[in-house]
């Protein structure tokens, strides 16, 4: 899906013009995008949340001079997907995760009591 698509898609869901889509896409996407530039995380719950992450200095190659080159460090923009959004895509690993997070605590629990028992002697 392209940005015109995507105008299209919110002017048809929400009964607007294209212009007005688009400007209010614009208006998402600028909010965005100075917040990162900021150092400012922007967090959608479920949908996951874009941040700026700095980049170390490294070595890199040159395959055409076959010599290292330096790469200078950089902040660059990163986008973490929310659970929601990743069950979205794979519901069958995201049933995975669920099982296994709802067995850690009932092994906890049937380890507690003999842990308590181990005190008392």
């Amino acid at each position: 899906m392209n940005r015109i698509e995507l105008v299209e898609k919110i002017a048809t869901a929400h009964t607007l013009s294209k212009a007005e889509a688009a400007r209010v896409l614009e208006t998402v996407t600028n909010a965005i995008v100075n917040a990162v530039k900021k150092d400012d995380p922007v967090q959608i719950v479920g949908f996951g949340t874009f941040k700026q992450v700095a980049r170390a200095a490294r070595s890199g190659f040159n395959p055409q001079a076959g010599t290292k080159i330096k790469i200078a460090a950089t902040k660059v923009p990163k986008f973490v997907p929310g659970a929601a959004f990743k069950a979205a895509i794979d519901p069958k690993a995201a049933k995975r995760k669920a099982e296994k997070a709802a067995a850690k605590p009932a092994a906890k629990k049937a380890a507690a009591p003999k842990k308590a028992a181990a005190k008392k002697k």
